[in-house]
């Protein structure tokens, strides 16, 4: 089957980072993508490097949003792909198979909702800083503070229209609260593959020190009320 993958990439001023990140989709063996950019209305020359780069991009919106979660459902809104996934405008595909393996996970186990896969850290130095090697999910992980990395996270457009898109009410999140939706709440298929997907530049705002980790834990805190979940809060902590 020939699925068509849309791949959504929300920028705000990304110069400096997003020439890798249109390489890395552009260098990708599969050839059905759909790469659609986001713009926040950057004033910086993002939007001239997409026109003047050899690209794979087919869509672009360049307007203001009220945040990055907003900007993420605009890309879904407007994809037309059978699968959905996000690559942040300073990342990229950890090498050039990343979407023929998510493809192919969804092609050779039949009845797949959403797939996701490892990950790594790199410094400003493209230095390897942590590898996030990821597991089989079940039930109880999301309560030890685990979550898949988001940037691995592929489900099928359907996905969206059956459990909902990110919610925007949360500041950095609405990813994890989203996956755990899908796995947790909603008891979607999945398929893990164990393998490096996407490489993933430090400092963004979800993994930016103490105080990126206290509003994290406070909104899952939330995520899982909203959901009518039990969380105990110092077994997640102790995890955390």
């Amino acid at each position: 089957m020939n699925f068509k993958i849309s791949i959504i990439t929300v920028t705000l001023n990304s110069s400096e980072t997003l020439l890798e990140c249109l390489s890395s989709v552009s260098e990708q063996t599969y050839e059905n993508i759909e790469h659609i950019i986001v713009d926040g209305n950057s004033i910086d020359n993002t939007l001239e490097l997409i026109k003047s780069t050899n690209n794979r991009v087919s869509k672009v919106i360049s307007e203001p949003d009220d945040g990055i979660y907003h900007a993420m459902n605009k890309g879904i809104n407007i994809s037309t792909g059978d699968i959905v996934g996000f690559l942040n405008s300073d990342d990229k595909f950890y090498n050039k198979y990343s979407i023929e393996l998510i493809v192919n996970s969804f092609i050779n186990k039949k009845n797949i909702d959403c797939v996701y896969g490892n990950l790594i850290y790199v410094n400003q130095q493209n230095k390897i800083t942590r590898n996030w090697v990821s597991c089989e999910y079940e039930v109880g992980l999301f309560e030890k503070s685990w979550t898949p990395a988001h940037p691995t996270f592929y489900c099928k457009k359907n996905v969206y229209d059956t459990i909902g898109l990110y919610n925007s009410n949360y500041s950095i999140a609405a990813d994890v609260e989203f996956m755990l939706r899908a796995l947790r709440v909603n008891k979607l298929n999945f398929s893990f593959i164990n393998k490096n997907l996407v490489t993933m530049r430090s400092g963004g705002v979800s993994n930016n020190g103490l105080k990126s980790t206290y509003v994290i834990v406070k909104e899952m805190i939330f995520a899982f009320s909203q959901n009518n979940l039990k969380l105990n809060i110092f077994k997640y902590l102790f995890y955390k």
